[in-house]
């Protein structure tokens, strides 16, 4: 720690940051490192090179007590070609090397080695946050290939040896103790992922976010479902357009898919949403993620958000359609059901997955069944569908911002540099 003020300064280590974010673990480095660097002194240490200062997350307050400095690392030009684990390890020897606050806290297995290694290399505590964890995703073998080997290793390996494991929620915790046995439960803590409220506030009548639904043929006048995500197995969309066929025609459908984890993958859905809008009519398709402010415009525009995924430890896009007052149609999986309130909030469909690891369920027909009962459930009743979504907002307000968020981490930051110290 600083000696004149006792401020602890610390390594952030993320595979995603600003400009470069495509999925939840992104944004929860981006919001945390801002709300941290309110009140402490962050160095993020990122992939994909060098940052510009435009690129850079602002810190919102006007005299914070912290700092925030951003250094990007590119692959080495001899390691270009080679498997991603492998030019993740060579970004990571990298980073080890250069850290030199009072801890070192790492995000998914893309940081992993690098936090391992700087905790010895310095003789610092390592701090990892767990966004998912690597043997509950088999699937990313087939994007890894045996590199899906190396990533398990090096997650094993600092898990096993963290001072301790941040869990973005209670399922996490569970899983984590029982894929990795060695761990010390008492070294699991669980911090719930966050939301930064004032960014999803209605955008007014003339802001450029509202362009989407003209340039995209949605029509704001019908009800609508909207669907936000990765276009994988994963995030349950297969399933998702199954249930489709069971919705009312009279139900507007958009359907936002980033990039996929494998490009069949991506091939299989979009030849799905085409059957499907041959059949059924009334599905509008954006091959993106939109950008932020014409998310929140579909966010505020739309009716009903529907979350099918099989696998899902962050729900950050659950948390932030609840921040845009949208009530939720969600799976019973991972994080999922701590913040979606069955029957307030949203509805929450059980899945009853498959015990082969897979995340499949194991009733595919019932569950596509359950998923269209709901989402025609939610379309059919709009005064109580309101009301959820007012609920939901309400409880993203009080139980998910990132100031609470960044408090617990901080605290376990002092418990950790404490105990390292012999205080």
């Amino acid at each position: 720690m600083r000696k004149d003020s006792g401020t602890p300064r610390i390594d952030f280590l993320t595979r995603e940051y600003p400009p470069t974010i495509y999925g939840g673990a992104g944004v929860h480095a981006e919001e945390l490192s801002k709300a941290l660097a309110e009140r402490i002194d962050v160095t993020v240490r990122a992939f994909d090179g060098p940052r510009l200062a435009v690129d850079i997350p602002q810190i919102p307050a006007e005299d914070p007590a912290g700092s925030l400095r951003v250094v990007g690392y590119d692959v080495p030009e001899d390691f270009a070609d080679d498997n991603t684990a492998t030019k993740t390890f060579a970004v990571d020897l990298q980073m080890a090397d250069d850290v030199d606050g009072d801890l070192v806290h790492a995000h998914t297995w893309y940081t992993c080695l690098a936090g391992r290694l700087a905790q010895q290399l310095h003789d610092v505590p390592l701090v990892v946050t767990a966004h998912s964890i690597e043997p509950q995703r088999p699937w990313k073998r087939d994007q890894l290939g045996g590199g899906y080997e190396l990533s398990m290793w090096a997650e094993r390996e600092a898990f096993e040896h963290a001072d301790r494991i941040i869990a973005v929620s209670d399922v996490m915790r569970r899983g984590i103790l029982e894929a990795y046995p060695a761990v010390d439960p008492e070294r699991v803590v669980v911090i719930h992922n966050g939301i930064t409220i004032s960014d999803f506030t209605t955008p007014d009548d003339d802001d450029p976010g509202w362009d989407v639904f003209d340039r995209h043929d949605i029509d704001r006048d019908m009800p609508t479902v909207l669907y936000v995500g990765r276009m994988s197995r994963q995030k349950g969309l297969p399933y998702l357009l199954a249930a489709l066929r069971s919705v009312s025609s009279g139900v507007q459908v958009v359907l936002c898919g980033a990039a996929p984890d494998a490009p069949e993958a991506a091939r299989d859905v979009r030849e799905s949403i085409k059957l499907l809008q041959k059949e059924r009519g009334n599905v509008v398709w954006i091959d993106e993620v939109p950008p932020t402010d014409e998310l929140n415009a579909l966010e505020h525009g739309c009716d009903v958000f529907v979350a099918p995924s099989l696998y899902e430890p962050l729900a950050v896009g659950v948390l932030e359609a609840m921040a845009c007052g949208l009530p939720v149609v969600a799976t019973q999986v991972g994080s999922i059901p701590e913040i979606v309130v069955d029957g307030e909030t949203g509805f929450v469909v059980p899945i009853g997955q498959r015990l082969d690891g897979s995340c499949e369920p194991a009733d595919a027909d019932t569950f596509v069944t359950d998923l269209a009962t709901a989402i025609n459930r939610m379309v059919e009743n709009p005064a109580r569908a309101e009301a959820m979504g007012i609920a939901g907002y309400q409880r993203a307000r009080d139980h998910f911002s990132w100031e609470r968020i960044a408090d617990q981490t901080i605290q376990v930051y002092e418990e950790v540099i404490a105990e390292h110290r012999g205080l």
